[in-house]
């Protein structure tokens, strides 16, 4: 949460701000839980794209002292109390093994992800980049997320979503579309909740560096997107996920701002900003140390 920019006056940004929150999204998994009480009889929890960390802090404060929290990121995370950090990718399957090492090789309750591409402002570019987040956090999920589990992660509605609805309600009983009141109204984010895994028959998932996410889901005839000469309508029905709104109506409203004033009191951030993956090769550029080829 930076100190300069215009999220300064978000009344979401502040409030997380006076209770110690490192991200204003912490509000987003609080009101999640509050709707679909994603934290009952849960004690092994997985949290993807972790940094900067509200997510984990939530976790940490909800779930009971007992319970395993690992949090993983490429980034390097600031400690939270009663959370293991693991800087790593998610997609390398030797991430999955540390992660079932801290579990004593058991299963996942839970798997929540709050990462998100650096938007580019391509509306369509963003979707896509971000469905391919998501699939890469499924592929994950799905090899060591119990029956039963849970599996939240953020979303960019666009045209193509329910396709996406339409794969994970393979994997799961209930797929829902909800938008927590801490989201901004102008924003197309929103969370895609995933309750009672499934693993399909006769497939068993594995993570392998040369596979594409498409290969990867080859044989658990979940579908998949593809171009046809002729284009005709079937008889399979495209899966709809129910859009719900969650949080109080009387809590605040995240487009809502209001005037700081100059003399206010600023608090340092607990967590440091995050380095974006191009961040050595914008210094390189600035140096002129970046030539064309």
């Amino acid at each position: 949460m930076g100190r300069t920019n215009k999220d300064k006056r978000d009344l979401y940004y502040r409030r997380a701000k006076e209770e110690g929150w490192r991200a204003r999204s912490a509000f987003k998994l609080l009101q999640l839980n509050d709707q679909f009480n994603l934290f009952d009889n849960i004690t092994r929890v997985v949290d993807l794209c972790a940094a900067p960390g509200s997510w984990s802090q939530v976790l940490s404060k909800n779930l009971s002292p007992d319970s395993t929290i690992v949090a993983v990121d490429l980034q390097p995370m600031t400690p939270i109390d009663n959370v293991t950090t693991i800087q790593a990718d998610i997609t390398h399957p030797k991430t999955l093994q540390r992660i079932l090492d801290c579990f004593g090789g058991e299963p996942a309750d839970f798997v929540c992800s709050d990462g998100a591409p650096d938007v580019t402002g391509l509306h369509d570019l963003d979707e896509y980049i971000q469905a391919q987040l998501i699939l890469s956090a499924l592929q994950l999920t799905t090899c060591l997320l119990k029956p039963g589990g849970s599996f939240v992660a953020k979303i960019f509605r666009g045209r193509d979503i329910d396709l996406l609805y339409s794969q994970l309600s393979y994997l799961f009983d209930k797929v829902i579309c909800a938008k927590p009141r801490a989201s901004r109204g102008t924003s197309l984010e929103a969370f895609i909740v995933c309750l009672g895994y499934k693993p399909r028959e006769g497939w068993t998932p594995k993570l392998d560096l040369g596979v594409s996410s498409e290969e990867f889901f080859d044989g658990s005839n979940i579908g998949k997107q593809g171009t046809m000469e002729v284009y005709e309508l079937d008889e399979e029905e495209r899966k709809i996920a129910p859009f719900i709104a969650c949080g109080d109506i009387n809590d605040i409203d995240s487009d809502a701002t209001y005037s700081l004033d100059v003399s206010s009191l600023t608090l340092d951030p607990v967590q440091k900003p995050t380095a974006p993956p191009y961040k050595k090769a914008l210094e390189m550029k600035r140096n002129g140390e970046l030539q064309r080829r």
